[in-house]
């Protein structure tokens, strides 16, 4: 690894720890803090600043109206990278399932969705808990794992499943994988990729997408 390197994926595993300890802080502080954060961690992505501001947008509007549709009936998360939403979490029955698909697809600008909502009862507080701590593990050993751009990789958590989202090349997209599969408490991992070239990754350029199981 170059020198060069090294002190980046350290800063990584800084910033990932010190979003996880934002979450627990409350006040301009925290909000000041989190916005340091959130711009350092942005400029390391490969999206552009245009479309991580739609993908931001599409999480809210689709977020809002998946609250509407399901009410207590249900529990759907929302996660939209590079205009392409996951949808995870359990709804009633297989009607609400499609309802909640054609509200993403309705979306403004979002180019696809991928279901993976359970016909099931609302996860436990516990379930949800246990699912955003997996998330944290997993993210904090990509930044570890300092072979890979981690922030490259979105993360998602749904009942010990992992779903990994992102612009990567197949080499890194294996090597996410093999990582998220050996955190504790893993039950399963789903790659959602949008694969890119070697040369395209060095320079930060979106490339031909591909989703993968």
């Amino acid at each position: 690894m170059s020198n060069t390197r090294r002190p980046m994926a350290a800063l990584l595993t800084k910033l990932v720890l010190g979003a996880a300890l934002l979450g627990s802080l409350s006040g301009c502080v925290g909000l000041v803090a989190g916005g340091a954060v959130a711009s350092a961690l942005s400029a390391a992505d490969r999206r552009t600043l245009g479309t991580q501001t739609e993908d931001n947008s599409i999480n809210v509007k689709a977020e809002l109206k998946m609250n509407q549709l399901t009410g207590e009936n249900g529990h759907v998360n929302v996660t939209s990278y590079n205009r392409k939403v996951l949808l995870t979490g359990e709804v009633r029955d297989e009607a609400m399932k499609q309802a909640a698909e054609r509200e993403a697809r309705a979306v403004a600008n979002v180019e696809s969705v991928i279901n993976e909502l359970e016909i099931a009862g609302p996860s436990s507080y516990t379930s949800r808990s246990s699912d955003a701590l997996i998330t944290t593990k997993v993210k904090a050993s990509l930044v570890d794992k300092k072979t890979v751009s981690a922030n490259s990789f979105k993360v998602t958590t749904e009942r010990g499943v992992v779903y990994l989202m992102g612009l990567v090349t197949q080499r890194e997209g294996n090597i996410a994988a093999d990582v998220a599969k050996g955190v504790s408490g893993v039950q399963r991992v789903v790659k959602i990729f949008e694969y890119i070239s070697e040369e395209d990754a060095k320079s930060q350029q979106g490339g031909s997408s591909q989703a993968s199981r």
